[in-house]
């Protein structure tokens, strides 16, 4: 069975089983040209050999090959590795620290190499970690601040590398929020808006960048929400008004697209006559109807 590259050694020559010191594992079934090698350049092969035969750990950190030594640092015995400490290849340096007490690893704090600090960092205790929060190297300090005591972030939110604001976001006191609103990278921003009580999401609801805004509709209190339901980006829109469904508002709160109403045409009434009934006839004057007593007085004349 063969895996990877051809095999060769760490010199780039062709492998002979035949004067290996451990050929005689091969015919146990524990090593193998192409598969599990010592002797071999590629560093599965070297992993598989180890995993196979532990016991030969200790009998291979001084290898001159050092993948050869960082894996045998895996499975050799712990007071066997603090001589690795000052090994020429910070991979070894890393391993060991993994493996050594917490104590030893303050002794490489100041490690040249990035590797090492990064292990480092990986294993003080977080009450430890301070030195390495002033770090060169950003990946050291975002290590650092992800396991560091709480109390040391407020010192963190200012950090020139946008991955350290990261993790101190998400782990800074929600009383420090607010110092990190304005931070200028809004992936950083966007992760305040489901740790921001009702005052900061509504803030973050203004901001210029809409993955900010989409982060706030996703977790806005109704007020907000229904702000965001308005919003000019679909997005925003569409994840406010979900936002609005979870909380059991009626979605009538949000209409479901903001387009202009079209004008219904009117047509002017025309303006008709109406007839008015005629007037009644004038009552003809008193004078004109003779008296019922004058009428009476002119019979008796005539008599």
């Amino acid at each position: 069975m063969t895996d990877g590259p051809e095999p060769l050694d760490w010199q780039g020559a062709a492998i002979d089983c035949g004067s290996c010191a451990h050929e005689s594992l091969r015919g146990l079934g524990l090593c193998g040209q192409g598969w599990a090698c010592l002797n071999d350049r590629y560093t599965k092969r070297i992993e598989r050999f180890f995993l196979l035969n532990p016991d030969l750990a200790d009998g291979m950190l001084s290898h001159p090959y050092f993948e050869v030594r960082a894996q045998a640092a895996r499975r050799a015995t712990l007071f066997r590795l603090p001589a690795l400490l000052d090994d020429p290849d910070p991979g070894v340096r890393a391993v060991a620290l993994l493996r050594l007490p917490a104590t030893q690893a303050r002794t490489r704090i100041k490690d040249p190499d990035r590797t090492v600090r990064v292990a480092v960092a990986h294993r003080l205790p977080p009450d430890a970690l301070g030195p390495l929060m002033d770090d060169e190297d950003a990946y050291v300090r975002q290590v650092a601040v992800s396991r560091c005591d709480t109390g040391l972030l407020p010192t963190m939110v200012r950090d020139p590398d946008a991955g350290v604001r990261k993790v101190v976001a998400r782990r800074i006191g929600a009383d420090w929020l607010v110092h990190m609103m304005n931070d200028p990278d809004p992936l950083v921003r966007r992760l305040l808006a489901p740790r921001l009580g009702a005052a900061g999401q509504a803030r973050l609801a203004t901001d210029p960048d809409l993955r900010v805004r989409h982060a706030v509709a996703e977790c806005a209190g109704a007020e907000v929400a229904l702000t965001l339901a308005l919003d000019p980006e679909p997005p925003v829109r569409e994840a406010a008004r979900a936002r609005l469904a979870e909380l059991g508002l009626p979605q009538g709160f949000a209409p479901a697209e903001e387009t202009p109403a079209t004008p219904i045409p009117t047509t002017p009434i025309p303006t008709t006559s109406i007839p008015t009934a005629a007037a009644p006839a004038p009552t003809p004057p008193a004078a004109a109807v003779p008296a019922r007593s004058e009428a009476r007085s002119e019979e008796s004349e005539n008599d």
